[in-house]
């Protein structure tokens, strides 16, 4: 439906033509404006009812004071393995789960797996590289998320979390105890007032993904990374930071990718960045992460990438 209404906007609206860079760029950015801003509202009111109705601080105390042994960070990669999320799409559970008091080192292995490993992804590698690569893929997607949650977390970084978010979760602590009506109606307000905050930066970082969408070729990238060499991986995974798509929209690129010629262990780790790392994505979390969380945030997820590409090309 909302790709139905972005095309009506986009194309009998404003009369953009479907065969135009100008016109895909658009309704790029209308669809997702509109999907993410949605889903933002929707889960914010979801979290904040949690957060009202439910006792989120038997989550928080089971998440820190258990004796987990790690598994923490494997259930929330599980968990961003079954939500089918892009990279921007996830912020607003990353939010809701930040102002729910959950330690910021799980919330991040959410984040990074949520994007990599879903169904969407699953079926349509299936389809185009088979159940061994596949497997590969879905295994190492969970292990990249939880892997980058345990070492995020080993570094302490909650002061480094923006005072709006410290303001979210102090308000939703603090928030007291009414009826059931009063209460959602608190809930609805807060999820307006997020959306509202992060507004700006949504626009900023759907515009830059729609433009490298539409004014960017495929073909750029076949003959940047086709040669095979050791350094194909960290270039591609440079050359895919700009970019942003969800593994629906990846996928099918990277099958050409492949049968132009590029290795599919760098092909794997072009398509991991793309959907992992954004710089949409950076502009949505800069509202809730400060520069220097920001930078080792990115940096240790594409670190990261980069060893599983090479781990690829070993293995593929």
């Amino acid at each position: 439906m909302i790709q139905t209404l972005a095309d009506w906007l986009t194309y009998d609206l404003l009369e953009f033509s479907p065969a135009t860079r100008l016109g895909e760029s658009v309704d790029f950015f209308l669809y997702d404006t509109m999907k993410i801003l949605l889903l933002l509202f929707c889960i914010s009111c979801l979290m904040g009812c949690v957060n009202a109705w439910f006792p989120v601080e038997r989550v928080r105390l089971f998440l820190t004071r258990r004796k987990l042994y790690g598994m923490q960070y494997a259930l929330a990669a599980l968990f961003g393995a079954v939500t089918p999320f892009c990279s921007c799409s996830s912020v607003p559970l990353f939010i809701g789960f930040v102002r729910g008091g959950i330690p910021l080192g799980v919330t991040l292995a959410f984040l990074i797996t949520s994007p990599l490993v879903n169904e969407v992804a699953v079926a349509l590698f299936l389809a185009a590289f088979g159940p061994e690569i596949t497997c590969i893929y879905i295994v190492s997607g969970l292990v990249l998320g939880m892997l980058g949650g345990a070492l995020l977390s080993r570094l302490h970084l909650e002061r480094y979390l923006t005072p709006w978010v410290t303001a979210q979760t102090a308000g939703a602590d603090s928030t007291p105890t009414a009826g059931g009506q009063l209460r959602f109606r608190r809930v609805v307000q807060e999820a307006w007032g997020i959306v509202r905050g992060v507004l700006p930066y949504v626009l900023a970082g759907i515009a830059i993904g729609a433009a490298v969408h539409g004014y960017v070729p495929e073909a750029y990238f076949a003959e940047l990374l086709g040669g095979g060499e050791l350094w194909s991986v960290p270039l591609a995974v440079v050359c895919a930071v700009p970019l942003y798509a969800n593994a629906a929209g990846i996928v099918p690129v990277i099958e050409v990718l492949v049968a132009k010629g590029i290795p599919l262990g760098t092909a794997i780790a072009f398509m991991m960045a793309v959907v992992g790392l954004s710089l949409p994505e950076a502009m949505l979390l800069k509202k809730v992460m400060q520069w220097r969380l920001l930078a080792v945030f990115f940096g240790t997820v594409t670190l990261l990438i980069i060893l599983s590409g090479y781990l690829f090309l070993f293995l593929l």
